[in-house]
């Protein structure tokens, strides 16, 4: 079992990253959708009554989807997978600022406190694959014309500016497969920053296009979106982020 607690510093407030996750989550979906790969979305829909952090939080809002992920696997998996394994459904209960995935929980045990690894993602400085960069999401040059932020220069830019805050996403991770454990965990967790990475650069340098957003704007685009990844999934080809060759 592999367990790492990313942690993102973003130039953001806790109330404008609620919509900017949400706005961006809809958008890169888009980016990661064709040719028979993707996310299906099949429930998009308030909760209420399901106790989340020991009943501190208790409504929001549900997903289930299906992640369609053949291309974006090693050889290795896919060649010993069984047939419909690489499609991952997940759960999640979203009670900003907590979220509850059913591979994700925060309130850990002190067994698993032990071993649980703090990574800090740096989004401006951080490196990542040449086939994921963008002139347009980098944060060292953009520039918010509605804000004025940015661009995020040098090692030391989390202590310069405001407002400023860190999102935590704790993910642990168990495949029980013997003689495979340790790679596949390995490539999960590689996989997650570099997830966590890419689309946190995307949530900071779309700032002008959410930012201003209501949570009933953001509903309706999440509606929209609903229909285009599943038009998108039919056709064209398979976009987004591929598996790195090790």
């Amino acid at each position: 079992m592999l367990i790492k607690e990313y942690r993102v510093t973003l130039p953001l407030t806790v109330e404008e990253y609620q919509v900017a996750q949400l706005f961006s989550v809809a958008e890169a979906s888009k980016d990661n959708t064709g040719g028979g790969e993707g996310i299906e979305v099949l429930k998009n829909e308030p909760f209420s009554n399901y106790p989340l952090l020991g009943g501190k939080y208790t409504s929001g809002q549900y997903t289930y989807k299906i992640y369609h992920l053949a291309s974006k696997v090693p050889a290795f998996i896919r060649l010993l997978a069984p047939r419909g394994s690489l499609e991952i459904h997940e759960e999640a209960w979203n009670a900003y600022p907590y979220c509850r995935t059913v591979i994700t929980v925060h309130e850990l045990p002190p067994d698993k406190l032990k071993q649980r690894e703090v990574v800090h993602i740096d989004i401006a400085n951080d490196p990542i694959a040449a086939s994921d960069y963008k002139e347009k999401e980098d944060p060292t040059k953009f520039k918010s014309e509605k804000t004025g932020r940015g661009p995020l220069v040098g090692p030391n830019w989390k202590n310069n500016v405001q407002p400023v805050m860190t999102c935590y996403k704790l993910v642990t991770v168990e495949f029980k497969w013997f003689g495979l454990q340790n790679r596949v965990e390995s490539f999960i967790q590689k996989s997650e920053r570099r997830l966590f990475t890419n689309f946190h650069r995307q949530v900071f340098c779309w700032m002008d296009l959410w930012h201003g957003l209501t949570m009933e704007d953001i509903r309706a685009i999440e509606d929209r979106t609903q229909q285009e990844l599943e038009a998108l999934r039919q056709k064209g080809e398979v976009r987004g982020m591929k598996a790195e060759t090790d």
